[in-house]
């Protein structure tokens, strides 16, 4: 018998990446105040690269086919870029307003962000209609931020 069910995996997977958010937040932070936001937003780039090439190359882990990457939308080539903006406007945040704020602030705008991409269903995703669920869900979570913030 499996520990986790198979309809709470991908909760579980989103539970375990949200963790790994804020301590890689922390530990860009603490690099950033080193050796520079701009210069550690690349190192962590290059190391994190470095990892995929290992994986990717010498232990041949991948499942899928580079060769297909001609085949994806032009906005799918955007996550790198983003990346880069996000782990440096999370490392600048860190150290003047905490990891918990930080935090928190990230996740009302990836819910509210995450809310309109599957209302409009967004870049290829599916839509997913916006209820009243959804609404007082981001009301809640909204009115928790504020208090985490106080």
């Amino acid at each position: 018998m499996d520990m986790i069910p198979g309809h709470l995996m991908p909760l579980v997977l989103a539970l375990i990446s949200g963790i790994l958010m804020a301590v890689q937040g922390t530990f860009n932070a603490a690099l950033s105040k080193v050796i520079g936001l701009l210069e550690a937003t690349f190192v962590v780039h290059i190391t994190g690269t470095l990892l995929l090439l290992l994986v990717l190359f010498l232990l041949k882990m991948g499942k899928g086919n580079l060769l297909s990457l001609p085949q994806a939308p032009w906005y799918a080539y955007l996550g790198g870029i983003v990346g880069v903006f996000i782990i440096y406007l999370v490392a600048a945040s860190i150290p003047t307003v905490g990891v918990a704020n930080a935090t928190t602030a990230i996740i009302v705008g990836q819910v509210l962000t995450a809310l309109l991409i599957d209302h409009f269903g967004g870049f290829g995703m599916e839509k997913m209609a916006f209820g009243f669920n959804d609404l007082a869900g981001l009301v809640l979570l909204t009115i928790g931020a504020k208090l985490l913030l106080s």
